[in-house]
């Protein structure tokens, strides 16, 4: 069964590919991505505030090793393979290696769904991979690109202070400090409010989706094939990484849906400001274009099924 968010989702990639005039204004666009940010930390921090930080060494230190083994996997086969050139090659990396908070969030709605719990230390484990990707990725251009200069000060504040990590880190310590408690009057506002919330802001990722499918046509077939192949294998790898850390169905499902997942928001302010001569139609072509639509349609459902049989095997 199709995810009820994930019909207006295609309900946005229809208005867009039918030339209709269907648009989200980008104040909203905003206004939306800020609700659910904030939602999705705040409600992983009244869980952590529940269930304390016990235990989140170990699972922090394989998401970080995750978070620099995809990059440099990913940015080999692309100027190997690919024959893309260093710069853009060390920016599709960047992406991958990140991740994607609305993928998490329908991947989350997906379990909810089916009654499925998953560890609250998730939400922690998302913002630790979406750093160190992308560092890796400008390391990687800096060091093979002949002398490429990367700004590293402003690119590291548009990774730690860029909306996606700043607010889900906020949202994250107000639920941890207060608990459900002294949240107990606001807290409904963003959990009633959340999934009509996403099914409006996914209307407009449908549209963006849409958009990108001509330059995904002029990058290439490789392209087509690796923004596929790629989030599927980096899965298997979150997959993997979850069962090591002891997580619950859930919460392995959940780690493979971040290593599997691409950035269109943290990881192109970052490229953009330390990497201005990578080809944007590629690096959010593919994340954005291909990625993020197959994650959400298709790849939610595969990463599950992919977590059974990997738990049954274990077992």
């Amino acid at each position: 069964m199709i995810d009820p968010v994930l019909f207006f989702f295609i309900l946005g990639i229809i208005g867009a590919l039918a030339r209709s005039d269907l648009r989200i204004p980008r104040e909203i666009t905003d206004a939306m991505s800020i609700y659910l940010l904030l939602a999705i930390g705040l409600k992983g921090g009244i869980k952590l505030h529940q269930t304390g930080l016990q235990g989140v060494f170990w699972p922090l230190c394989i998401t970080l090793a995750i978070g620099v083994i995809i990059p440099m996997v990913a940015y080999f086969i692309l100027r190997r393979v690919g024959r893309f050139s260093v710069v853009d090659s060390a920016a599709i990396a960047a992406h991958y290696g990140s991740t994607s908070v609305i993928t998490f969030a329908v991947a989350q709605a997906y379990l909810n769904n089916r009654g499925i719990e998953h560890e609250p230390e998730l939400v922690v484990l998302m913002v630790a991979m979406e750093i160190p990707a992308i560092l890796v990725g400008l390391m990687l251009a800096r060091l093979l690109a002949g002398g490429h200069s990367v700004p590293w000060r402003k690119s590291l504040q548009e990774v730690i202070l860029g909306k996606s990590v700043l607010l889900l880190l906020g949202g994250l310590l107000v639920g941890w400090v207060n608990g459900p408690e002294r949240l107990e009057q606001t807290s409904w506002f963003f959990s009633q409010p959340f999934r009509g919330v996403l099914a409006l802001f996914m209307i407009g990722m449908g549209v963006s989706a849409a958009q990108r499918i001509a330059e995904i046509k002029n990058a290439g077939a490789f392209l087509l094939v690796f923004a596929v192949v790629m989030p599927i294998c980096n899965c298997v790898l979150g997959l993997v990484g979850g069962v090591l850390a002891g997580f619950s169905e859930g919460g392995v499902m959940l780690m493979g849906v971040i290593s599997a997942s691409a950035s269109y928001i943290a990881a192109p302010a970052a490229v953009r400001v330390a990497l201005p001569d990578a080809n944007p139609a590629v690096y959010l072509g593919a994340s954005l274009g291909i990625t993020f639509p197959f994650n959400v349609l298709l790849g939610i459902p595969l990463y599950h099924h992919m977590t059974k049989v990997l738990l049954n095997f274990f077992n």
